[in-house]
């Protein structure tokens, strides 16, 4: 099979990267207070010059049946709880009914049903998550927070070095009123909070990093050697147009924030999805002359349909496990049958000494 776009998704199963949001942050109970906004056309302008961001569901009308009633209601729920959360962080929630607020939906750009939109300054962010109250937040909470994070030294350059599961930029530039980091900054603004983007003031990081000035690095996930950007300094435009590019890696680890991100383009092509533990004592690698020569996507696509139907032993590691653990047995079975015979040469010595006495 010939496909122009192979994708690998590494999905974790540890339920708790599922389920909680930011570390420490503990859910209450609902408590019964409406929150949530009936968005209309009387009142969205208002809802929009009063919150710094507005988060807005687009569902279709309220159903008849009472399992999809139910589900409605969980839904709404979970904007509640959310909007209960977040309620000193000047945040609005509301709902559109694409049914009744046809005029609304259309002068906001609410297009695809079900899907839940951000608004914060003059950008519109599609949350492509888990609908649940925990991610929910965990994603406005990203969205609060500046589009850039700085690089000042050595220990924070440790930490972003440690950032392998996330697509990421990282420039170089002269100070925070430069026009290129301003065009990088707004760059950031219309990929927040999916795509991580940093910035350094720091000739020793930059150096550390091989960044000469005004040059933009973009790392895709679990790839080791980022691609320069070309043609510096780079406008906004520039910048949008490489990322919008490249934003698609080769391997990503399929998370709840984006889950459904993952899945929106129409591709000529396949998904592979990994479904395994992070640290997975099973796992199975395929094995490379030449470390440097990463294998092509038919080679890989081939070695996939040989794991899947049997042909690659999966519990080879495991044989060779045993058959280590096997060796270290019969050595210390050696190690004994020798101490046994030191024992008895031993033993025999102190006789012919009782003998001479």
């Amino acid at each position: 099979m010939k496909t122009p776009w192979l994708i690998l998704l590494l999905c974790c199963l540890a339920l708790a990267h599922l389920s909680l949001a930011k570390k420490g942050l503990e859910f209450p109970r609902y408590d019964g207070k409406d929150r949530v906004l009936d968005i209309n056309e009387k009142n969205y302008k208002k809802a929009l010059k009063k919150h710094d961001m507005l988060c807005l569901l687009y569902h279709p009308p309220s159903p008849a049946g009472k399992d999809q009633q139910k589900q409605f209601q969980m839904t709404e729920l979970v904007l509640e709880l959310s909007a209960q959360v977040l309620e000193e962080k000047d945040i609005g929630f509301g709902m559109v009914d694409s049914q009744k607020d046809v005029k609304v939906a259309k002068k906001l750009g609410l297009t695809e049903e079900g899907s839940v939109y951000v608004f914060k300054n003059d950008n519109v962010i599609e949350f492509d998550g888990l609908l649940s109250a925990e991610i929910m937040v965990e994603f406005l909470l990203d969205l609060l927070e500046d589009p850039v994070e700085m690089i000042g030294n050595a220990l924070e350059l440790r930490a972003f070095d440690r950032m392998e599961e996330d697509i990421r930029l990282i420039g170089y530039f002269k100070s925070q009123e430069s026009e290129h980091y301003l065009a990088f900054q707004e760059a950031a603004e219309q990929f927040q909070p999916y795509i991580k983007f940093f910035a350094t003031f720091d000739k020793a990081v930059a150096k550390e990093l091989t960044l000469k000035m005004n040059e933009v690095d973009f790392y895709e996930p679990f790839m080791e050697e980022p691609i320069t950007i070309p043609d510096r300094p780079n406008s906004e435009e520039e910048l949008v147009s490489f990322i919008t590019e490249h934003r698609r890696p080769t391997l990503r680890k399929l998370r709840a924030k984006d889950m459904f991100e993952t899945w929106e383009d129409d591709m000529d092509g396949v998904h592979i999805v990994a479904f395994a533990e992070e640290e997975d004592p099973g796992d199975v690698w395929l094995e490379m002359d030449d470390d440097e020569d990463l294998p092509s996507a038919e080679e890989l696509e081939d070695w996939i349909e040989d794991v899947l139907s049997g042909k690659v032993n999966t519990e080879d590691d495991d044989d060779d496990d045993d058959d280590d653990d096997d060796d270290d047995d019969d050595d210390d079975d050696d190690d004994d049958d020798d101490d046994d015979d030191d024992d008895e040469d031993n033993d025999d010595d102190d006789d012919d000494d009782d003998d001479d006495d």
